[in-house]
């Protein structure tokens, strides 16, 4: 098998949305995890982020990283996919759990693994070019096998409410070295990051699967041996269970990237329309492009919704309208 056959994609999706509950309340004032949102009517952005990991690894290798207590959400929308790949923590306890126990569960699998994490939720305009980008980013796992490569975005306007990779050195293989990290810098210092070529973090990142390991065990050693050994056991589902009910939420940026710059590496993906959708405001902002400029994802006629997918639970263009918020 060749290092293609062995790359695989997670959607990170087990997270609670709490910034954008003003959004979210379906039509009985629950407000729903973003991730089963709609931006404007069309697929969830679970969907839309399942659709960009095909882009790059087939079906059989995407994984959609879940949450128990969100079921009655992702139950439905992930009727159709690999019940193998639907990796379902017992709670959410952060992206640094999330990410450990989707490498435990692909490396069980496969330990050749390399794997590429997206978060769900994005919006991206032209998703070929950013999918251009994660191909190149697997492609160079194979020179930096010990590395995490992270993918930045060049920016297009100065945002203080996005974080900031600040590339180091070119390196030989058109990858940056990373020299550091600035989140949410005031409007000025997003400025004269944009003037001296910062990259915005996108929170996609892509890593030998072993090697993640070991980095996970460098920074959080506690979390990943007994998480180790709760999915090792027999029981597997309630040993898992019980150790989340005791797990502290721990968050991939604080604990795993910053402070190791040394060992990263960072790939700039071109200006392609992406954004996040974590608060109301970049909301806002992205439905307001999208009402100036027609702007929509564009994607091949082989991964469009299909007739049984199941809808978004709620549309946040709509909601927005509903609670006449300006855009």
């Amino acid at each position: 098998m060749n290092g293609l056959q062995h790359t695989w994609a997670v959607v990170l999706a087990a997270g609670d949305g709490k910034r954008l509950s003003a959004l979210t309340a379906d039509s009985e004032g629950t407000p729903v995890p973003k991730q089963f949102c709609s931006l404007n009517g069309g697929e969830s952005l679970l969907q839309e982020a399942l659709q960009r990991a095909k882009r790059i690894v087939p079906l059989e290798r995407v994984c959609a990283m879940v949450a128990g207590q969100h079921r009655p959400y992702w139950r439905p929308e992930l009727h159709a996919h690999p019940i193998a790949n639907v990796i379902v923590q017992p709670r959410n306890r952060g992206t640094a759990h999330g990410v450990l126990l989707a490498v435990l569960s692909i490396l069980d699998r496969d330990p050749l693994a390399r794997i590429v994490f997206l978060p769900a939720d994005h919006y991206v305009a032209d998703e070929s070019a950013l999918a251009d980008t994660l191909k190149k980013t697997v492609s160079l796992l194979t020179r930096n096998v010990h590395r995490l490569i992270l993918v930045g975005i060049e920016p297009d306007e100065p945002d203080p409410e996005l974080g900031y990779i600040v590339p180091g050195r070119e390196l030989a293989d058109g990858a940056y070295a990373v020299r550091q990290f600035v989140e949410k810098p005031q409007q000025r210092l997003a400025s004269e990051l944009l003037s001296s070529g910062a990259l915005w973090n996108s929170f996609i990142f892509a890593a030998n699967g072993a090697s993640l390991l070991g980095m996970l065990r460098e920074r959080i050693p506690s979390s990943v041996e007994e998480m180790a050994t709760a999915y090792a056991r027999d029981d597997r589902s309630h040993a898992l269970g019980t150790l989340y009910e005791r797990l502290e939420s721990v968050d991939f940026s604080r604990a795993i990237t910053q402070g190791a710059e040394g060992s990263l590496r960072v790939v700039a993906a071109p200006q392609c329309g992406w954004t996040d959708l974590g608060t109301p405001k970049r909301v806002a902002d992205t439905l307001r492009r999208l009402s100036h400029t027609n702007l929509r994802p564009r994607l091949p006629d082989a991964v469009h919704r299909s007739p049984t997918r199941a809808s978004a639970f709620v549309d946040l263009a709509a909601q927005h309208a509903r609670l006449g918020l300006s855009i």
